[in-house]
């Protein structure tokens, strides 16, 4: 695939920015008191592995005019070196518009990890293509790569048309496509055929399709393979066989990956990667790695991923990456990654965890 040059950015993407709510020492929601607050997104997770490394990132979003959250999250934007683009809304008072909130324990030993999504009213879900000029955005600025999610897709109508509108103009103009599916049943409950046909659109214009065989079958349609065995093998067999079948209808894109996870409790995880670039399958075979916090292992992977790309390296690097910047986020309380160097991730590719004076 060949990165559009000249641009002022590398790496974009659209999100609807939020707090997350973790309770202190890995203790469960339901019975904690004390909590810490991070700025969140999953698409703004992909942009930090690129942004703590050195390229030019931007986040397209809204933010509540004159909430503290707002200024928080832009604070939080600046220090993770993402830039920001967005209209600041008018609250419309105490019962209008906020910011999500997402409330996460990171589980322990035997007992798993437990999310709850408040999203109601967020100021995110009125995003429309609209609210940026295209033009300067990706004809006079540049930008190589969009990074589209299938959270944000999902979340309303408008920000499923928002999503299709902005790629279909950063196609015309020579920006690569990366769409990571996530299928979330919550958000497709009663609007299955509408997200369908959206989906399926912006899939069409994808260079590159993320998604584990559950995301392609549910959110793309696309009939898998029939079930062959438990157990790794047969999770690489089958997404091969998904994505046989997913190449047909989306010839043209050039790029489909997933990861490999098996749970053996909350702190201890089998995790790989497997990804098809042009006509060959890189396989990166789930190793074991101590999990802190799962939550945001995945959206680094993918940030990982696409780094390698607009890098410029071979593709078996950018699978290499992106496994080692996955397993890096399960080790910190954020769901996003912050990697000092590249060394950093190349040592834990490398199972190398001895001190650096």
């Amino acid at each position: 695939m060949k990165l559009k040059t000249h641009c002022k950015v590398d790496l974009m993407t659209l999100s609807s920015m939020g707090v997350r709510l973790i309770p202190a020492d890995r203790q469960p929601v339901h019975t904690s008191s004390l909590y810490e607050m991070q700025s969140t997104s999953a698409e703004t997770n992909v942009l930090n592995v690129s942004a703590s490394l050195g390229l030019n990132t931007k986040v397209l979003t809204r933010f509540v005019e004159g909430s503290p959250i707002s200024q928080y999250l832009k604070s939080e934007l600046r220090k993770r070196n993402i830039a920001y683009e967005g209209q600041d809304v008018p609250q419309g008072g105490p019962w209008g518009y906020r910011h999500q909130f997402n409330i996460a324990d990171s589980g322990y030993g035997s007992r798993g990890p437990r999310v709850h999504n408040d999203r109601a009213g967020e100021v995110g879900r009125s995003l429309t293509a609209s609210d940026f000029n295209l033009e300067q955005l990706f004809e006079k600025d540049g930008c190589k790569v969009l990074h589209l999610s299938g959270l944000i897709g999902a979340m309303s109508e408008e920000t499923a048309q928002c999503c299709l509108d902005i790629a279909q103009y950063a196609k015309k103009s020579g920006t690569l496509i990366s769409f990571d599916l996530n299928y979330r049943a919550s958000f497709w409950e009663k609007r299955e055929q509408e997200l369908r046909a959206v989906f399926i659109e912006i899939a069409s214009l994808a260079d590159i399709l993320i998604g584990n065989e559950e995301d392609f079958q549910l959110s793309l349609g696309i009939e898998g393979p029939e079930a062959g065995g438990s157990g790794i093998s047969a999770k690489i067999d089958g997404f091969k066989g998904m994505i046989d079948a997913t190449r047909k209808q989306f010839p043209n894109t050039k790029v489909f990956a997933t990861t490999l996870r098996e749970v053996n409790n909350a702190n201890s995880h089998h995790w790989g990667a497997i990804m098809l670039a042009g006509d060959k399958w890189y396989v990166e075979q789930p190793r074991e790695i101590v999990v802190l916090d799962r939550i945001g292992g995945g959206d680094s992977f993918v940030g990982g991923l696409l780094y390698g790309l607009l890098k410029g390296w071979d593709p078996e690097k950018w699978l290499q990456f992106g496994w080692a910047t996955g397993a890096f986020a399960t080790t910190v309380l954020t769901d996003y990654v912050t990697p000092a160097d590249e060394a950093q991730v190349w040592s834990i590719y490398k199972g190398n965890a001895r001190v650096k004076r």
